[in-house]
């Protein structure tokens, strides 16, 4: 199932914990109420760079309203929206990796101010015809082909095997819902991100959902362990990401009695992808520090995106 893997020790760490945690009596069996398993999106399921793909819809939106609002244009985010500054954008992420939130605020501001009032009903359309139709700016396929592979096929062996998959991602749950079911095989219900307020508006139709000017729930750092188990009342046995902002999710991935499978996704393969350890040189020490499996790209990837396979 794992064909998109090299025969590599990172595959066979996956394969060995698998094996141990579905044999019925063996010390280390897991009962598939707890076969918990939560993924990072960003970094970890599909493409991030040069920005993650959240951010490219954002940028069309806040792009328009700044042709709408010429006083907008020399104001960010709305400037490197309309500029196309990708890396204004992308190292936003970046920054807040390293602890600087300034730019975060900043960008989230924007976002909140460019959905406010808009149904999640309307969203959801937009997100899926902008993943669907839009193509990554150096990449040259679409969006919705900038999911990897190997990890798609990893989310359907563990399925296979009585684990429950979760996304717990810091990008915005509403974007990635309507299409995590077709291109993962996860549910809307089972993806945790972050949101923005939501308020009831009554009418003639039976009433809708809208969002508001203020922020929910940033999902990242320590709020991932918080959401995951205020949504599945499981602590996780299996975690992946790829950042600093994962570590505490993969932190609290199993326990001493139980051991979890800690997964972290190394972006070094420049040829087929992106290679950058920035935003995640933090999660790598704690990597060789606890002993979790470090997936290289490069080495441990046949094959990275499914349309080329």
């Amino acid at each position: 199932m794992l064909t998109s893997w090299q025969d590599t020790p990172a595959r066979q760490a996956i394969v060995d914990y698998v094996e141990r945690a579905v044999q019925e009596g063996g010390a280390q069996y897991v009962p598939p109420s707890e076969r918990i398993a939560v993924f990072d999106n960003d970094g970890t399921l599909w493409c991030e760079k040069p920005m993650p793909l959240e951010l490219g819809f954002i940028l069309q939106r806040l792009a328009e309203m700044a042709e709408r609002d010429p006083s907008l244009r020399a104001r960010q985010p709305w400037q490197a929206a309309r500029d196309k500054d990708y890396a204004w954008l992308g190292g936003v992420i970046t920054r807040h990796y390293h602890g600087d939130d300034s730019d975060v605020k900043v960008l989230m501001g924007g976002i909140l101010q460019a959905f406010a009032a808009m149904s999640v009903d309307t969203y959801a359309e937009l997100a899926e015809r902008f993943l669907l139709t839009t193509r990554h700016p150096t990449l040259g396929r679409r969006f919705r082909d900038c999911t990897y592979l190997p990890m798609v096929e990893l989310l359907s062996y563990l399925e296979a095997y009585g684990f429950t998959t979760y996304i717990a991602s810091g990008g915005d749950r509403d974007f990635m819902r309507p299409v995590t079911s077709d291109i993962y095989g996860i549910p809307a219900e089972r993806v945790i991100g972050s949101s923005a307020g939501l308020r009831y508006q009554d009418d003639d139709t039976g009433g809708s959902l809208v969002y508001q000017a203020e922020m929910d729930v940033f999902d990242d750092g320590p709020m991932k362990p918080v959401r995951i188990w205020s949504r599945t009342g499981r602590r996780p046995v299996v975690a992946a990401g790829n950042s600093n902002g994962d570590i505490p999710m993969l932190r609290y991935a199993g326990r001493p009695q139980r051991p979890g499978l800690r997964l972290l996704i190394l972006h070094d393969d420049e040829e087929r992808e992106f290679s950058y350890t920035s935003g995640a040189e933090t999660s790598l020490e704690q990597a060789r520090a606890e002993d979790w499996t470090v997936v290289s790209i490069k080495n441990d990837w046949a094959t990275v995106f499914a349309d080329e396979a």
